[in-house]
């Protein structure tokens, strides 16, 4: 058994430490972890990608095309550009959050239309508003984790688990909003 997941987004999103939960939590379960955080212009608001493996016996992080089982994405256009690596019948989770690039805002490119629809085409899509959750949770920064409760629910790990893992992960001075941002995409 072999789970591979790409946590895609922009930088500052918090993928890196979505994906800290999630290795934290395979963990505890007994599992063999492997995570690989591939930077982009992350400082500067570009493309930041994340692979996380686990499974019995793991021996390489690196996710190649057609070998995610889930893409959860935090952003629409990073969503689409990892398409090609969800393996058919893959699972996507996405931010419906538009974040534009540096040439869509100097006027070089436009932001491709209807994302949503061109991945619900190709690919089993949980679309949320992930951005209002966090919110409605105390920050705008909790994004990450309102995502990583929606994914949470379709795992086998219990919910109390995730809610220890996020304790031991999460800075105290952080974790209240955290865990309300967790229940509140683990309930979508």
């Amino acid at each position: 058994m072999q789970t591979n997941i790409m946590i895609v987004g922009v930088g500052g999103q918090g993928t890196l430490l979505a994906s800290r939960i999630l290795g934290n939590a395979v963990v505890r379960r007994g599992y063999d972890v492997k995570v690989s955080e591939v930077h982009g212009m992350s400082q500067r608001g570009g493309s930041v990608v994340t692979y996380v493996k686990y499974g019995d016996r793991i021996w390489s992080p690196v996710i190649d095309r057609g070998e995610a089982d889930i893409v959860l994405a935090f952003e629409l256009l990073e969503a689409y550009r990892a398409l090609p690596w969800l393996r058919a019948g893959g699972k996507i989770i996405v931010n419906t959050q538009q974040i534009n690039p540096m040439p869509v805002i100097t006027g070089a490119a436009e932001y491709p239309r209807d994302i949503v629809g061109k991945l619900s085409a190709q690919a089993d899509l949980t679309a949320v508003d992930a951005l209002e959750l966090a919110r409605r949770a105390g920050s705008e920064k909790a994004v990450n984790v309102v995502l990583i409760g929606v994914m949470a629910k379709n795992t086998a790990i219990p919910y109390d688990e995730w809610l220890e893992t996020l304790r031991d992960t999460v800075p105290a001075r952080f974790l209240d909003v955290n865990l309300r941002a967790f229940a509140l995409g683990y309930q979508l």
